[in-house]
């Protein structure tokens, strides 16, 4: 009987031992990792704009942040160790990051995240696949087609420095030649075309990102029409009429007030013919004084002729 009792002793003691050493791994993983790392990480990228993405970890009544940290070509290839913090993902609360301004070369890019809660910290959860910049999605611009009088005009979405823009346009009719044009940047009206009235002209752009080699698709076509008709061959000739009028009239009024300031302003005075002395002055000098009489009425005017043969 003692041997039996001392059998079911030592049962009892390994039992309970296995038991013991069972259930403190668990606790310390109840304590340290309560926290689990987020998942489902993808990239959602549109138009060289890059958004990382993953499900939220769930802790109600509380506040979870998280951390975004990503590795370039030449960290992964050379300094694995080394991540470095997302510019504007430190400890952020929502589930996702934009790592825009993190992604700037298009190579292959490790992108990381962790969740914070308190003191606690989960485990890193890495996207699966590298992302490259290459792999944006290009949509199709947005444009505005307005005319400014005989003037064809295009205003294009502002999408950023990286986007050029190329536009074709051309007069609708058949066999309308196709004009390309390269607008270098987006959100300013451009100048196309000068349209002849009474006809249509229809335009269509894509985007074109160099740093990445690729264009979109073009846009919907749009189409506008001047409304204007010719101006009239009445109007034309009255048009001409009118211009070679100012041609003459203009000249021929400027040349006849100069004639009139010059008659007014400095005028030329005439010497009456009685009053101009047809003999030279040392001529009448040299007179006799019998032959002075004769001299004077020789330059005298007929006025003071009479008046000095009434007298």
């Amino acid at each position: 009987i003692q041997t039996f009792t001392m059998v079911l002793e030592e049962i009892w003691t390994s039992l309970f031992m296995w038991f013991f050493y069972a259930l403190i791994p668990c606790l310390l993983t109840d304590e340290v990792a309560i926290l689990p790392a987020p998942q489902n990480l993808s990239v959602l990228s549109t138009n060289m704009k890059h958004l990382l993405m993953w499900s939220p970890v769930i802790a109600p009544g509380e506040t979870v942040y998280y951390s975004v940290e990503y590795q370039g070509e030449y960290e992964s290839l050379y300094t694995s160790h080394i991540w470095i913090p997302s510019s504007w993902c430190s400890l952020t609360e929502g589930p996702e990051c934009d790592v825009t301004d993190d992604i700037t070369a298009t190579v292959p890019y490790n992108l990381r995240v962790r969740a914070t809660l308190g003191s606690q910290t989960s485990a890193w959860s890495i996207l699966k696949h590298p992302f490259n910049r290459n792999s944006t999605i290009l949509t199709r611009p947005g444009m505005e087609i307005t005319k400014d009088g005989f003037h064809l005009v295009i205003e294009l979405e502002d999408l950023g420095p990286q986007f050029e823009f190329l536009v074709a346009y051309w007069r609708r009719e058949p066999g309308a030649e196709e004009h390309v044009k390269m607008v270098r940047s987006g959100g300013i009206p451009v100048h196309l075309e000068t349209m002849e009235p009474g006809a249509a002209y229809c335009v269509k752009a894509q985007t074109f990102v160099k740093a990445i080699g690729r264009y979109s698709a073009f846009s919907q076509t749009e189409c506008v029409e001047v409304q204007g008709e010719a101006i009239p061959l009445v109007l034309a000739l009255f048009a001409f009429v009118g211009f070679m009028l100012i041609l003459v009239v203009v000249p021929l009024f400027v040349w006849k007030m100069g004639r009139l300031l010059q008659y007014s302003c400095c005028p030329v005075v005439v010497l009456p013919d009685t009053l101009k002395i047809t003999n030279s002055p040392q001529k009448l000098i040299s007179c006799r004084r019998e032959e002075v009489d004769a001299c004077a009425t020789a330059v005298m005017s007929p006025e003071e002729l009479l008046r000095a043969w009434i007298s």
